[in-house]
């Protein structure tokens, strides 16, 4: 008789657990089953694309050696053979922008006053736009500060450490790509 009553308890705790689920609703649904049913309007879900790595040189950036600037993302690239940055880093845009393109380093100057009155190191320059030079540098006491936007200045200020980095790796001749 013990075992009929046990058996009889085993089976009414089933159908009420069973109906519990089937009433309760999708939020506390106990989840037996793969997984919530769509509306049959629903449209299957795309994968979503992997994220794009923010500090991966840009596709349209060319091909070997190369110093790449990306004008939007105020970044540098330093780019060896085989597609590879050697260094990234940030830098502080000038007021006059080279437009998209390809280049070379035309002149380096070791230790400069820079248009601006900031002495700079490690001058790299390579596009003229107008009577502008434009060129990467570093200023001596390390600063980043935002030029007055309406200088006309095209010094593409970076941190002592990346100046030392371009002045090594962009000699005269070197390509320079600067992207949107």
């Amino acid at each position: 008789m013990v075992a009929g009553l046990t058996a009889a308890a085993v089976v009414t705790v089933a159908v009420l657990a069973y109906q519990a689920s089937a009433n309760a609703p999708d939020s506390v649904a106990s989840s037996s089953s793969a997984a919530p049913k769509a509306p049959a309007s629903a449209q299957p879900a795309t994968k979503p694309k992997p994220a794009k790595d923010p500090l991966a040189v840009p596709a349209d950036s060319g091909t070997g050696d190369r110093v790449v600037y990306a004008l939007k993302d105020r970044r540098v690239w330093l780019v060896e053979e085989d597609g590879k940055a050697l260094r990234t880093f940030p830098v502080m845009p000038s007021p006059v922008d080279p437009p998209p393109g390809t280049y070379q380093v035309t002149s380096r100057s070791g230790t400069v006053q820079g248009s601006d009155g900031v002495p700079i190191e490690h001058v790299v320059r390579f596009a003229n736009v107008g009577e502008v030079a434009v060129g990467f540098s570093a200023a001596q006491d390390g600063s980043m500060v935002a030029p007055d936007p309406q200088s006309k200045t095209g010094g593409v200020r970076m941190k002592r450490a990346d100046g030392n980095a371009m002045w090594s790796f962009a000699t005269v001749g070197a390509k320079v790509v600067v992207v949107p």
